[in-house]
Order: C-alpha cells, then sequence, then structure tokens
C-alpha cells in the first residue's frame, strides 16, 4: 500500500495533481463547499486515472496532515497491491429512506472476503442511526467506519463524490476485500455531562417532543441561558448524552433544528422513547485527550505499520476548539507516529464502533479514527 497526501487550493490544483508519482487505484477526496473548481479537479483526476475509484463529501474543515484548512481539497491518492474494492451507492428520497438504504448498500456489497467498509453520506436528508441499523443487521461481523458529509455550519446542502459526479441525497459504501488489509478504527469524544438526567417521554426517530413529560424546547433553552437566542447554531456546543438498554457507552446527540410551535428539537440520530439524557458541555482539554485516546485505540495492534489514518472529527468540536482546532489533530500525529499519511474532514455525524469488540454505532461530537495498511 503507497500512500500520497495533498493538499489542493484553487490556484495549484492543476499543477498539485500532476505531482502524483504513485499508480493510485483510489483517490479520497474531502471538499470544502466554497472550493469552486470541484468539477475540473474530478474531471482532471477521471482523466489521468481511467478506471480508479474516487469517493469523497463536502467538509465543515478540510484535515490534510497536522492542518485544518477551508477552501480547499484534502486529496489522498492510494494504491492498494493486495486490497480488492467495490463500491456501491443509493440515491435516497429523504430520511425515511435510510435504513433500507443501509440494508441496499450492505447486500450489495459481495460478502466473500470483505473486511471492512467506509461510508460516506449526505448529510442532511439522512438519518444516520437508521442508516448504520440497516448496515449493522446485513452486516453483522465486518466493521464499518465513516461519516456524514458537512456544509461548514450552514447545515443548507452537503454533497458526496461518486466517481466522476458530485451528488446530494446519495450515500456511497466502499468495500475493501481481502485479508491483507489491517483495519484499526475507534471512536471517543471527551465532552463532561451537567445536570440531572431526564427521561425521555415522547420521540419519533430523531425527533425529540418532551422530557419528563414537559415540552423538550422548553427545557432545553432553560438551560442554555443567553445560547438559546442562537439556536439551533449553539446547539452543537450543547449535545446530549444518551442512554438506553442497547447502549452500554452512551452515545452523543447533537441539534440540527428546532420547532418553536411544537416544542420539539430534531437531532443527527435517533432519541428512542425511555431512553435517558443528560446535557453536556465543552472542556477543550478533555476533547483533545478524547482524540489522543481515540488515536492509541485505533492504532494498538497496527504500531507503526499504519500507512493512512483517515480522521472525521464533528463540527461542533471545531466550533469549541476555535483556533486550538489543530492541537486535536496533533495529539493523533503524537501517538500514531509520523509514518501514516493523515487525511479527514470535519463532519456532521460519525461511523464507527466505540473500539475493537463495539457495534458500529452513529455518533455525533467524537473524534473518530480509521487506520489503514497492508501486510
Amino acid at each position: 500500500m503507497k500512500v500520497q497526501q495533498i493538499s489542493l487550493t484553487e490556484n495549484n490544483w492543476s499543477n498539485t495533481i500532476d505531482s502524483i508519482h504513485i499508480e493510485a487505484n483510489l483517490f479520497l477526496l474531502f471538499i470544502s463547499p466554497e472550493f469552486n473548481l470541484k468539477h475540473e479537479v474530478l474531471g482532471a483526476l477521471n482523466k489521468k486515472y481511467p478506471g480508479s475509484t474516487i469517493i469523497g463529501c463536502s467538509t465543515a474543515g478540510e484535515i490534510s496532515d497536522v492542518t485544518v484548512k477551508d477552501k480547499t481539497v484534502s486529496l489522498t491518492a492510494i494504491q492498494l497491491e493486495k486490497t480488492t474494492l467495490k463500491k456501491v451507492s443509493f440515491e435516497i428520497k429523504d430520511m425515511n429512506c435510510s435504513f433500507k438504504a443501509g440494508k441496499n448498500i450492505a447486500n450489495s456489497l459481495d460478502k466473500n472476503g470483505l473486511k471492512h467498509v467506509i461510508v460516506l453520506s449526505d448529510g442532511l436528508n439522512v438519518n444516520g442511526a437508521d442508516l448504520v441499523s440497516g448496515l449493522k443487521s446485513k452486516l453483522p461481523h465486518v466493521s464499518i467506519t465513516g461519516g456524514l458529509a458537512a456544509d461548514g455550519a450552514d447545515f443548507n446542502k452537503t454533497f458526496v463524490i461518486n466517481d466522476d459526479q458530485i451528488v446530494d441525497k446519495t450515500i456511497i459504501g466502499l468495500g475493501f476485500y481481502g485479508n491483507d488489509l489491517k483495519v484499526g478504527y475507534s471512536s471517543k469524544g471527551g465532552w463532561d455531562s451537567f445536570g440531572i438526567e431526564r427521561l425521555v417521554t415522547k420521540s419519533d426517530k430523531n425527533v425529540l417532543y418532551e422530557l419528563d413529560g414537559m415540552p423538550a424546547l422548553e427545557i432545553y433553552k432553560s438551560f442554555l441561558g443567553e445560547h438559546a437566542n442562537d439556536l439551533p447554531s449553539s446547539g452543537l456546543l450543547f449535545p446530549l448524552s444518551m442512554r438506553n438498554s442497547e447502549n452500554a457507552i452512551p452515545l452523543v446527540r447533537t441539534i440540527l433544528a428546532i420547532n418553536e410551535e411544537e416544542q420539539s428539537l430534531t437531532f443527527a440520530g435517533n432519541i428512542p422513547q425511555d431512553s435517558y439524557v443528560r446535557l453536556m458541555k465543552a472542556n477543550i482539554d478533555r476533547l483533545i485527550s478524547g482524540a489522543e485516546d481515540s488515536a492509541i485505540s485505533a492504532n494498538k495492534d497496527l504500531k507503526e505499520t499504519s500507512e493512512l489514518a483517515i480522521l472525521i472529527s464533528c463540527v461542533g468540536r471545531r466550533l469549541v476548539l476555535k483556533q486550538l482546532v489543530e492541537e486535536e489533530v496533533e495529539a493523533v500525529r503524537d501517538v500514531i507516529g509520523g509514518k501514516p499519511g493523515i487525511t479527514g474532514f470535519y463532519s456532521y455525524g460519525e461511523i464507527a464502533p466505540f473500539g475493537e469488540f463495539s457495534p458500529c454505532e452513529l455518533h455525533n461530537q467524537t473524534m473518530t479514527i480509521t487506520t489503514l495498511s497492508e501486510c
């Protein structure tokens, strides 16, 4: 496995693509919505590398080595020498199709020799929790990682890259085949819970209506104080920790929208009725430590053999860390060493198990890491 990781700007993209010196058969592109030459970049790659697999998505910030950038493309060229690939895609109409989409993607991937699946999804028209449930229902023993595309902090329109196409309302599944591929993965947060735990007394999938029998939005606003005036964007700073009988480890859920008339909150993942939630707030040191812990867990079996680390971190973490955001990427580099290329993006949701023996879940507000190498 050979990896070349580069960053493209609108001024240098053509010359930079010409500098690729490996026989790449896979490209990962994490693209700023503000990068205006997306089609030109895709056209050049498809012309120069016909038959290669190209996937990617829009971002809330591009991770390239230990830097976090905007208005760029984080491009990773990969030459897989022993591993084969199969890419599938599914177009959805709305969030209600998410579970079916996960099942269909899983069913379309050959099971024989399937080692790992990377999933990149539209970030606004997909229920990420249902998508993951659909994938797990058909691939219970296959590791799955990935994330939901982002659009800065605007929550307006996201897209995914499917070879020569830039599309929304689409989910990409990329299957990796063969025992020579070594994969590590982990997802950690670092947020602090506060306040009392409350029972979800009325919800419908990812829409929360009542907590302890009272309007959910009213209760949520009472904790936020002056930050309530900036909802829903300020909700990225105050996610919910959720636990239920199915999750031994609490999951984090981030707000996507509010409805004043219904006094409801819409989240990036499901909030099941009869689950328990607590409000969370950021601790900058713990966020950076969470990224470090994720790297330790993802890299523990690969040691110095990793060739590539794919980092998918939540947009909410970036908003909290601000000018310190690169410190969480540097914390990952300190753990995995200087050898692996680092790429990734800031997302609207992260897909991964917590660790080696955990089921895959949709996360919010985590640093999710996937490490890849061939032996």
